[in-house]
C-alpha cells in the first residue's frame, strides 16, 4: 500500500497484486466517507463493471467514527462502527468488482485543514500510482465540510502532478447537496439507467448508516429517478436514473484558478438565468 498513514487499508477484490491493480484503474472515485462512492459515483463503478479494459478504484479517506448510529448499532464504540465500516466498503467494492479499494483512516479534522498536508500527499502518491482517466470527487458546493475538504485536498493532489499526466475529466458529484440547480447548460449527465440492481445491492451494504436512521439506500435512488425526470421539460425520459455532476476539470488545467471563484461562477450564471426568467413574465 502507498500509504503515509499506518492506520490506512488496501484491498483488491480479485486478489491481483497490489501495484498492477492500481495501474489498471481508469476511472478513481476519492470520497469522504464508507458509502459516498457508491452514491456519488456510481456512473464509473457501472461504466467499469465486468469490463476488461475499465477498472473502477476507490479512495475512502476518512475513518468514519463519528457516524450516527441506532438500532442494534445504537451502543456500538467509535472503534466498533469504525472497524464495520471498513467492512462494508470492503464488500461493497466486491459487489462492484473495484480494482483496488483504499481507506485511508485519516479523522475528518485531519481533511479540512488546509495547512495538514497529509492527505493530499497521500492522494498524490495513489493519484501518480493510478494515472485514472476520470476522477469522480464530491462537488465544490456540497453542504458537508468534510466533503468539501476531501475535493480541495484531492484538487491540490492533481495539481501536483506534471499536467501531462493529470486526468481526462475530473467531476463534481452529488452526496449532500444535489446539482439540479445548476444551469441545464451546465450540468454533466451521468446516466446509471443501466443494472438497477446493482445499485439496490451496493447502496444497501452500509447497514450502519441505514439502522443508524439515514435511509440513505433509498434517497439515492430516488434522487436518480427525479433527476431522469426532470432534467427536461420539453422532452420524453430517455433514462430512468441520472445523477449530475460538476465540471471540476477546468480546475486542473489551469493551477491559477481559484476554487472560490469557480464555483461561485455556477450560483452567479444561476442567479443570471433565474433573473431572466422572471423577466421574460413581468
Amino acid at each position: 500500500m502507498i500509504s503515509l498513514n499506518p492506520l490506512a487499508k488496501l484491498m483488491i477484490p480479485d486478489a491481483a497484486v497490489g501495484s498492477p491493480a492500481l495501474a489498471r484503474t481508469t476511472h478513481l472515485g476519492i470520497g469522504a466517507h464508507q458509502d459516498d462512492l457508491e452514491f456519488m459515483a456510481f456512473h464509473g463503478i457501472l461504466t467499469c463493471y465486468e469490463q476488461s479494459d475499465l477498472w473502477f478504484g476507490g479512495v475512502t479517506i476518512t475513518d468514519g467514527r463519528g457516524s450516527s448510529r441506532a438500532g442494534k448499532f445504537k451502543d456500538w464504540t467509535d472503534d466498533q462502527i469504525a472497524a464495520e465500516r471498513v467492512k462494508e466498503q470492503e464488500a461493497a467494492a466486491a459487489l462492484g468488482k473495484y480494482s483496488f479499494v483504499a481507506q485511508l483512516g485519516y479523522p475528518s479534522t485531519a481533511v479540512r485543514d488546509s495547512h495538514q498536508n497529509a492527505v493530499r500527499d497521500e492522494l498524490y502518491r495513489i493519484l501518480n500510482a493510478t494515472r485514472p482517466q476520470v476522477v469522480y470527487l464530491h462537488n465544490l458546493a456540497d453542504k458537508h465540510d468534510t466533503h468539501v475538504g476531501c475535493a480541495l485536498r484531492a484538487l491540490e493532489a492533481i495539481r501536483l502532478l506534471p499536467k501531462a499526466e493529470r486526468p481526462v475529466q475530473v467531476y463534481g458529484c452529488e452526496v449532500w447537496r444535489d446539482l439540479d440547480w445548476l444551469v441545464d447548460a451546465e450540468k454533466t449527465p451521468m446516466p446509471v439507467s443501466g443494472n438497477p440492481e446493482l445499485a439496490r445491492t451496493i447502496n444497501a451494504v452500509f447497514a450502519t448508516q441505514i439502522a443508524g436512521g439515514k435511509r440513505y439506500d433509498l434517497a439515492v435512488l430516488g434522487r436518480r429517478a427525479a433527476n431522469a425526470t426532470f432534467g427536461d421539460a420539453h422532452q420524453t425520459d430517455h433514462e430512468t436514473a441520472m445523477q449530475w455532476a460538476m465540471d471540476l476539470t477546468p480546475l486542473i488545467h489551469d493551477d491559477t484558478l481559484d476554487p472560490v471563484e469557480y464555483t461561485l461562477g455556477f450560483i452567479e450564471r444561476l442567479k443570471i438565468d433565474v433573473a431572466a426568467r422572471l423577466r421574460k413574465s413581468l
